[in-house]
Parts: C-alpha cells; sequence; structure tokens
C-alpha cells in the first residue's frame, strides 16, 4: 500500500488525484491533506479518506474557522503545514499540486528523506531548477512528472535509450485566442480569457493558457527534468489536444503518448509507472478524430512565450516566474489588462537580469523582491 501526502488537495489537480486513489483504494491511501484555505473542502474530504494529518497552511481566519468546524476534524493550521505533511514517517509518496512556490520547503525535505516525489507545479523547478535537481540527484530521487505535457515526455522516452535523444516536442492547445486576430488583443475579456477550450484547471493557469506563459514555463521545467539544452527542446500549437507531446530519437523516429484531455492518465501514471492500470477514460476513436493539426507560436500574439525563451537563456526562471504571478493576480482582480501581463514581466526582467540564485534562501529571499516591486510598478503605472 503506497501512502500519500497530497499537498494542494482541494485545486484541480488534487480532486483528480483524489478519484484516482477512489478508483485504486487497494493500491494506494491517503495518509496527509494540506489545503491552503479551503477548509470546508477538506473537513470533507478527510471525513471520507481519514488521514492520519490534516493540515491548513494559510491561518487567516484561523478562530473562524475552527469555530465553525470545532468537533468535525482535528485540523492544523500552520504556515509549515505543507512541509509536515511531506515529512511523515506515514508518507511514501508526496504528490505536490500547490500553488507556486508555497511548497518548496516541503519538496527539498521530501528529497532529503529519500521521498518519492510527484509534481505538479511547474513553478518550482522554474524559479528552482538548478538547485532542486541536483538535491534529488544527490540523493538518488526521481522527480516524477504530473503534467500532461512533461508526462508524455516522460513516458515516451521509454522508447529508447536517453544518450539516443534528438529532442522534445511540447505540444500547446493554443488556448482560448489562437485564431483571435492580433489587432482584437487589446479588447479581450477575463470572461474570455479564462473560458479555456479543452482543459477545465484553476484560474491561474488557465490565464497562462490564455498567454502561453504556460508553455515558456513547461520549456524551462522540462529543460531541468529531463537534463536538456534548450535546442532539444521545441513547443508547437496542437489545437486538438491529442497528442500531449512528443520525442524524438537520433535515427528520426518521433514517439508521441496520445489520449483525449483528461488528467487522470497522468496523475495515475505518475503513481504507477511503471505499470499502467485501467482509467475511465475512453479510448480513442480514430474515425471520429479524423484529423490532428500543427502550427508554429505565433510569437507577435503571443509575447509571454517569447519572454520565457529569452528567461530560459539567462537561467532568469525565477523572475520570470514571480513577475509572472504577480502580473496574472492583478489581471484576474481587473487591475491590468490583459496585454499588460507581458509588458509587466518584460520590466521585471530588464530589472533584475543581474541576479544569481545561490542556495535555497536565496529563492524565497529574491521572489520575494521581486513581487513586492513588481506590485509596485503597477500601482505607478496602472
Amino acid at each position: 500500500m503506497e501512502r500519500i501526502a497530497l499537498l494542494g488537495c482541494t485545486g484541480s489537480i488534487g480532486t483528480q488525484v483524489l478519484n484516482v486513489v477512489r478508483r485504486h483504494g487497494d493500491k494506494y491511501k491517503i495518509n496527509a491533506l494540506v489545503c491552503n484555505s479551503n477548509v470546508a473542502a477538506l473537513v470533507k474530504i478527510a471525513n471520507e479518506f481519514k488521514p492520519c494529518y490534516c493540515g491548513v497552511a494559510n491561518s487567516s481566519g484561523v478562530k473562524f474557522i475552527k469555530d465553525a468546524f470545532k468537533g468535525v476534524f482535528s485540523l492544523d493550521f500552520t504556515k509549515d503545514a505543507l512541509k509536515i505533511a511531506a515529512t511523515l514517517n506515514e508518507v511514501d509518496t508526496v504528490i505536490v499540486s500547490s500553488s507556486g512556490l508555497s511548497a518548496l520547503q516541503a519538496v527539498t525535505e521530501a528529497i532529503r528523506l529519500k521521498k518519492k516525489v510527484l509534481l505538479a507545479t511547474k513553478e518550482i523547478l522554474v524559479s528552482a531548477g538548478k538547485l532542486i535537481t541536483n538535491l534529488a540527484k544527490d540523493n538518488g530521487v526521481n522527480l516524477i512528472p504530473i503534467d500532461s505535457e512533461h508526462s508524455a515526455i516522460f513516458q515516451c522516452l521509454a522508447a529508447g535509450k536517453r544518450e539516443q535523444l534528438k529532442c522534445i516536442i511540447l505540444t500547446a492547445s493554443g488556448g482560448p485566442f489562437l485564431n483571435l486576430d492580433i489587432k482584437d488583443f487589446q479588447n479581450i475579456t477575463l470572461e474570455q480569457t479564462l473560458n479555456h477550450p479543452k482543459w477545465n484547471m484553476g484560474k491561474k493557469i488557465t490565464v497562462d493558457s490564455a498567454t502561453m506563459m504556460n508553455k515558456g514555463l513547461e520549456v524551462i521545467e522540462a529543460k531541468w527534468l529531463f537534463g536538456l539544452n534548450l535546442n532539444q527542446i521545441s513547443c508547437v500549437i496542437h489545437p486538438q489536444s491529442i497528442i500531449h507531446s512528443m520525442v524524438e530519437f537520433n535515427d528520426s523516429s518521433v514517439i508521441c503518448q496520445m489520449s483525449y484531455p483528461n488528467m487522470e492518465i497522468p496523475i495515475q501514471f505518475a503513481l504507477s509507472c511503471p505499470d499502467r492500470f485501467t482509467t475511465n477514460v475512453a479510448s480513442l476513436d480514430f474515425e471520429k478524430i479524423k484529423s490532428l493539426e500543427f502550427y508554429k507560436i505565433d510569437e507577435n500574439k503571443f509575447p509571454c512565450f517569447n519572454l520565457a525563451q529569452d528567461a530560459a537563456k539567462q537561467d532568469l526562471g525565477l523572475v520570470l516566474n514571480a513577475a509572472n504571478e504577480v502580473a496574472v493576480e492583478e489581471y484576474l482582480y481587473s487591475k491590468i489588462g490583459f496585454s499588460d501581463i507581458a509588458r509587466t514581466v518584460e520590466y521585471s526582467l530588464n530589472k533584475f537580469h543581474n541576479i544569481k540564485i545561490e542556495n535555497f534562501d536565496d529563492v524565497f529571499y529574491f521572489d520575494d523582491l521581486i513581487k513586492k516591486d513588481t506590485y509596485g510598478h503597477i500601482n505607478k503605472r496602472y
């Protein structure tokens, strides 16, 4: 029985992890649950799965919450909840689906304890990829991706030897604005942005998909996950979202992973690999699919993708991620417009182009510094 700590249990990925565990309860046991602030959902989940530990990382409004749920379940309100859950003796596997860098310390401690780490949170590798991958290597820990594109690469790499790998090709749906004329980008509404044509995701990642920042972040994540040079990573728009990514080997053979868009496949494979178990996802019907299309990313329409490429070359993933998190948050609060996201990120990349990350303390220091500066820039300009 594999014992799991689920960090970010009430979000989109977390709820789908729970579906996988429900389906294969003979193989997996949830022993720790942590949410940010959605205590009502946490209590409901905890009453079903009966974990050893339940934590709430955001302690604002603790008294009200404790009074409201007194006697329902034992909850631990502490900013260290993620780390506590990840380091429990009763946990073998840590699934990280919490947002941003909130679980960075939990991940580092889990690696030091040589636990199995499954990552659905790309910001950790984008911001601290070199430090995390070196730590994982030193402790003999393989980081297993949950993100659909990186899971596809992870699966396809089994078809050949790593030294025979030529390149990887990440696919992108194109988001809601693939066919929108560039002259209409200035009129994009938040409602349009959050209306993703293929995937049901959280608001932040949905905005990142619309700006194509998500694909840029995935390039940086892939670099660290698979130990690649940037010239070995390319991206292509694939609107049908059937092919989730591809690997090309040195004999020009291209291996792809295909399925209908559904996160339970990569979640389940991350848990079960190299074994495969049944899912509720329908088999592909190629007669109905009829065609698979591929397009080059229009870098004029999606400047965030360009910014991410530049950040990757300069090892400025932390700056890119911190500035983008602030910009997206302010966009979701309607403080800036859609095109202002790219302008804001570009400002921060220019200002902090000389930073050097030597240790994990630096990660937290610069993340906080850049975010504060980016908020200040937005307040002054908009």
